[in-house]
């Protein structure tokens, strides 16, 4: 299995004086920040609970880094980076690298094909790799350890069996998402690492320190990418204002953000609902879009509320099962009624 970032320090709480800042923020925000700040202490005691950076219209109003953990360092982000990867192949559609989300994808990826394939491999396109809906049998949860163990990986995400159709029921699989790896790859001739620097390195504050990749060196679609916490805050930022940077440059289309957002399919695992790389659910009253990585790597936007939240949690230790990412969800939503309460 691909080895996974760990980033540690001494075992202290550390607070940062907003280093992730990009807008001054205004005395008016005097209310929300020290309600935003009792929440903040008081979710030290959330144990696996490593980083909390909050903004709200672009304003860092807390950021917090809890036993020796700091928002300025790089954590590995687990599958909260199929965001990314749904990110960069927005912009290959854009950009006429990719057709579009309907194109198939066994002429992009022909010679990975099983000597025989099914005649539903001709139907499943590059949207249903994106709202997990492509039928073949999982490549996460017990399957992930001979996924990632196999010689090439690519290949063997296109040998599963077909247990639905294409279309059909969500099937969670890291292996879709690293099919679209592999095809960016191809079509663009350059790494999925130097797209995502070149094409989201408009963004300020955005920046990927680490991906780890398969062993053809394609790097890993969906799973064990290390940014710091401030970058995943910024990458959130780039979505909730619409795939617009600071600088006013247009990154993502519009209508990509629409699109990723609006809910595809349904998790069998929890029900939220599931766009291209985004999950969908009502959290504090508010509709709110998230990216999820294993362990509670979370990157909360709440559209409404120009609501930003990331957070980064032990990666070792399972959230959903634990009750961890529920904790989460909990915490976000006494921020959502700490900004509704206390904002200007």
């Amino acid at each position: 299995m691909p080895s996974t970032p760990r980033f540690r320090l001494p075992a202290v709480l550390y607070l940062l004086a907003c280093v992730c800042a990009w807008t001054p923020v205004r005395a008016a925000d005097a209310d929300v920040r020290a309600a935003l700040s009792r929440t903040a202490e008081e979710a030290a005691s959330i144990a696996p609970l490593r980083t909390l950076i909050v903004a709200h219209d672009g304003r860092v109003l807390v950021e917090r880094g809890y036993r020796g953990y700091r928002t300025d360092a790089p954590a590995n982000i687990k599958s909260a980076s199929k965001a990314v990867v749904s990110a960069l192949v927005g912009i290959a559609i854009a950009r006429g690298v990719l057709e579009g989300v309907d194109q198939p994808i066994a002429p992009l990826l022909a010679d990975k094909l099983p000597a025989e394939p099914d005649p539903r491999m001709a139907r499943i396109t590059i949207g249903h790799l994106l709202s997990m809906q492509a039928g073949l049998a999982r490549t996460s949860g017990p399957g992930y350890g001979r996924w990632v163990a196999s010689r090439d990986w690519v290949r063997a995400a296109l040998a599963q069996p077909f247990v639905d159709e294409p279309g059909g029921g969500m099937l969670y699989s890291t292996g879709s998402t690293h099919l679209l790896s592999a095809i960016l790859a191809r079509e663009s001739g350059r790494s999925t690492l130097a797209l995502a620097r070149d094409w989201l390195g408009a963004q300020e504050g955005f920046a990927i320190a680490s991906w780890d990749r398969d062993p053809q060196g394609i790097h890993f679609g969906g799973n064990q990418m290390a940014m710091t916490p401030c970058s995943l805050l910024a990458f959130g930022e780039l979505y909730r204002k619409g795939g617009r940077a600071r600088s006013g440059a247009q990154v993502l289309p519009v209508a990509w953000v629409e699109a990723s957002w609006r809910p595809r399919t349904r998790s069998v695992f929890n029900g939220d609902g599931y766009g291209y790389g985004w999950f969908a659910r009502r959290i504090g009253g508010q509709d709110v879009r998230y990216a999820w990585g294993y362990g509670g790597q979370m990157l909360y936007v709440v559209p409404a509320l120009g609501l930003t939240v990331a957070m980064t949690s032990d990666e070792r230790l399972p959230s959903a099962s634990s009750g961890h990412r529920a904790a989460l969800h909990d915490l976000l939503a006494r921020i959502v009624r700490d900004i509704g309460a206390h904002a200007p």
